[in-house]
């Protein structure tokens, strides 16, 4: 909107009538550095291996690898490219108030052969963007994996699927049985 070569009209008079400072036109955004752009695409393609590098072992990484820069050169970008390192949160462990402590079914259970006891549990991998979801059933005493799903939502579906196929592929547990029975008797408090 604003024309340097105005017969009238000075730049200064023009940007008077528009509100805006003078220096805003005469500023020019410079871009990013040769050197930045080259720490981004370094950053890029090393955060998916080590993603539970922060700012200080990336830094430390980096410097290993004969790169000049330190903790403010790297903090920026990380920033910039929305990188956030996994890592374990202090207090996960720590159950909310109010919350149901569910006992141990299997204590003093001793699990002595195979098919005796199985286990389930939800894992989650860690992909370039986002994550995905693993369910797997397992034999407590050889170890096995029995069963496993992968879905990209945490939705029950998936779990429910790997038990049909579970229940198809092979027989139940032998101590079932004992399990629901003591899960219906019932708790005195936390035993484990």
């Amino acid at each position: 909107m604003i024309e340097k070569g105005h017969s009238s009209l000075s730049v200064g008079a023009q940007c008077r009538l528009l509100s805006i400072s003078r220096s805003w036109f005469y500023y020019a955004p410079r871009g990013e550095t040769a050197m930045n752009l080259d720490l981004k695409l370094l950053l890029d393609k090393q955060f998916p291996e080590t993603s539970f590098y922060g700012v200080r072992q990336m830094t430390w990484h980096l410097q290993n690898e004969g790169h000049a820069v330190n903790q403010k050169r790297i903090r920026r970008p990380m920033r910039l490219m929305r990188l956030m390192p996994i890592y374990q949160k202090p207090d996960t462990s720590r159950p909310a108030r109010g919350y149901k402590t569910y006992p141990y079914l299997l204590g003093g259970l001793r699990v002595e052969r195979p098919n005796q006891v199985w286990c389930a549990d939800i894992n989650y991998l860690p992909m370039r963007k986002g994550f995905l979801y693993l369910v797997a059933v397992m034999d407590w005493f050889t170890r096995k994996v029995l069963a496993w799903r992968i879905s990209n939502t945490l939705k029950v579906d998936f779990c429910v699927e790997a038990l049909k196929r579970l229940s198809t592929a092979s027989a139940r547990p032998r101590s079932c049985t004992r399990i629901r029975a003591a899960s219906s008797r019932p708790s005195h408090g936390p035993t484990g």
